[in-house]
C-alpha cells in the first residue's frame, strides 16, 4: 500500500466514524471498488487531463450521486481533482482494513474442492472465531483440483490441509529418496 492510499483511506474512515456511517460507507466503498475494478477505463477517464475537472466532477455526480453517501461522493471528487482517482482501490483496502480492525473482524478466504454446506460453514466459522477471538467474515471459493480438504487464508497466513498439497508433499519426498 502506498502512502497516498494509506493517508486518504484513513481520512475517509475517520470521517465515516465521526458521522457514525462506517458500515454503510464500507458497503458503498466495496460496491464502487467493484465497479471500478470491472471498468478500469473509468478511473483513467477520471484522471484524464484532457477533460476539464468540472466535466469529470459532473460525470461523478451523474454516475454516483444518487447511489453513494455524500461523504464518499466528495471523497471521489477529491481523488479526481488531485489526479489520483486510480488510487481508489488502495484507499478502499485501507478503509476496509481499518473497519475490520475497529470492529474486531477477521476476513478469511476458504478454498475447498466442493462447496461447504451450512453445518460445515457454521462449524468452521465457530472454530476460527474461537481460535482468533474475532468475528469471522468468510469468503468461500471452490477449486475442484484440490480433490478434498480445506485451505484457509487469513491475516496473511495460509493454512493448507488439502489433498492436492499432501499429494505434492508426498511426491517431493519420494523424488528425494530416489
Amino acid at each position: 500500500m502506498n502512502e497516498f492510499s494509506r493517508v486518504y483511506g484513513e481520512a475517509l474512515f475517520e470521517l465515516s466514524m465521526e458521522e457514525n456511517r462506517d458500515a454503510a460507507i464500507l458497503s458503498q466503498v466495496r460496491a464502487v471498488d467493484g465497479i471500478l475494478g470491472a471498468e478500469p477505463g473509468y478511473a483513467r477517464l477520471m484522471d484524464a487531463r484532457s477533460l476539464p475537472v468540472a466535466e469529470r466532477l459532473s460525470m461523478l455526480d451523474e454516475a454516483f450521486g444518487k447511489q453513494v453517501d455524500v461523504s464518499l461522493l466528495n471523497f471521489l471528487k477529491i481523488l479526481c481533482q488531485r489526479g489520483a482517482f486510480d488510487q481508489f482501490h488502495g484507499c478502499a483496502k485501507v478503509y476496509e482494513s481499518l473497519y475490520n480492525e475497529h470492529h474486531n473482524i477477521m476476513p478469511v478466504t476458504v478454498v475447498t474442492a466442493v462447496p461447504l454446506d451450512a453445518a460445515q460453514r457454521a462449524r468452521l466459522t465457530e472454530a476460527l472465531a474461537g481460535r482468533t477471538g474475532k468475528t469471522i467474515e468468510l469468503t468461500e471459493k471452490v477449486d475442484p483440483e484440490l480433490r478434498g480438504g480445506i485451505r484457509c487464508e487469513m491475516a496473511g497466513k495460509r493454512l493448507d490441509n488439502t489433498i492436492l498439497t499432501k499429494m505434492d508433499s508426498l511426491r517431493r519426498a519420494l523424488s528425494k529418496k530416489s
